[in-house]
């Protein structure tokens, strides 16, 4: 198991109020997540703001996408003897800085630089707080905290995401990312206020990290991740235009963005107790179908004209739940071929979940010209390749037996 689980009891730092301490965690991953996925809400004012196409400006989602899977590794192993508290309240203020820079971008450059920053912060953020989380309570209650603090990410797709959109359309689109940078540093001001001091940990370096990529077990499952993170994301960054091709207007937009948020909630809770019960394989192989179907239904609709805001809700909302259903299963699948080096590898995996969200908008916005149509149904064929992969790797029997952790 994460080696942070395994600390001896003496080496326990325990909070008063048990799972209290990890919300304001949970705040900051909820500010990431916001700040990742925002400017799907907003894209069309973006774009018209600074004089460029819709899908030039959607590179700024690919640019923070791809600077964060690059940089997770590497931050991660510059960074990792570090105090705890220092390292997350910094990685919160750079989020925060570097959301106000892109609030006041003039142009599309020194947006995209600011987003790279703004990636480095997230990258250096999100998995701290998910080992330093466990260090905060007590030991009958480290799970439920990784829990809460994993949930502020997919409670940005319900909540940060909708919201950000409201606030786009009425106050702004430099005002939403102003106010998720004063998200983050009210959150860095909350990490810093209930904190310990917690110590840096041992410093692993870059190359054993990587050569992880190396066991067919493990280079069996990550590019699954990203398979089907780009089926879903080649879609939703450019969000605006292609729910208004299936019947849905733009002041609704809002709408099909919570709904599409509420179903990656349920989708991620339902996902970790059918794992636990049915095994990932069965939760994989069920929601790579539903994202096919829901994405191939809503090309259908977008191509022939026949339109419906009711059943786009319904497709919309098993569009998000299908979307983060494959996370716990695929970490699942990942610390059980590899055990001992399981932040290691979910590190990867977060990785791969980025580059995933960064191929999706890249292909998005290549398509988008060619229509909504064509944009559905390229996400639709990529969700089917992600179906097919997994069960050639699984016929293939690789990465499937778990490898048993060493007994204490």
């Amino acid at each position: 198991m994460l080696n942070v689980l395994n600390r001896p009891r003496v080496a326990e730092v325990t909070r008063p109020g048990g799972l209290g301490s990890t919300l304001v965690l949970a705040l900051g991953t909820f500010a990431v997540g916001t700040d990742a996925f925002i400017v799907a809400g907003f894209l069309p004012s973006m774009a018209r703001t600074l004089h460029v196409s819709t899908g030039a400006a959607g590179q700024s989602v690919t640019v923070f996408a791809v600077a964060y899977a690059v940089l997770a590794p590497v931050l991660a192993t510059l960074t990792a003897r570090l105090p705890r508290r220092m390292l997350l309240v910094g990685a919160l203020v750079v989020l925060g800085v570097a959301n106000l820079a892109s609030a006041l971008a003039p142009n599309l450059p020194l947006l995209i630089a600011s987003r790279v920053l703004a990636a480095a912060g997230a990258a250096v953020y999100t998995p701290g707080a998910g080992a330093v989380s466990a260090a905060l309570v007590r030991a009958e209650v480290r799970a439920r905290a990784l829990a809460v603090v994993v949930g502020g990410l997919t409670v940005a797709t319900a909540l940060g995401v909708p919201l950000g959109d409201l606030a786009g359309h009425w106050l702004g689109w430099r005002t939403a990312l102003g106010l998720v940078a004063a998200l983050s540093l009210v959150a860095a001001a909350g990490v810093f206020w209930i904190m310990p001091v917690l110590p840096g940990g041992p410093r692993v370096a870059l190359r054993a990290r990587l050569a992880l990529l190396r066991r067919p077990a493990v280079a069996s499952v990550l590019p699954l991740t990203v398979l089907g993170m780009a089926a879903s994301y080649t879609v939703y960054a450019y969000s605006v235009p292609a729910l208004r091709s299936v019947g849905v207007p733009e002041g609704s937009t809002v709408l099909m963005l919570f709904l599409y948020g509420a179903g990656a909630v349920a989708g991620n809770l339902v996902s970790g107790y059918a794992t636990d019960r049915w095994g990932p394989i069965r939760v994989l192989n069920g929601g790579y179908l539903a994202m096919a179907v829901a994405l191939a239904a809503l090309g259908i609709s977008a191509a022939t004209g026949v339109t419906s805001p009711l059943i786009a809700g319904v497709l919309v909302l098993l569009w998000g739940a299908s979307t983060w259903t494959q996370t716990p299963a695929q970490q699942h699948r990942l610390i059980a071929a590899a055990p001992q080096e399981a932040p290691l590898v979910v590190s990867l995996n977060a990785s791969s979940i980025y580059i995933g969200i960064g191929t999706g908008t890249a292909a998005g916005g290549a398509a988008l010209g060619a229509g909504s149509a064509v944009m559905y149904g390229l996400a639709a064929a990529v969700a089917v390749l992600a179906l097919v992969f997994l069960r050639w790797t699984t016929r293939a029997g690789h990465g499937w037996r778990p490898v048993p952790a060493p007994s204490s």
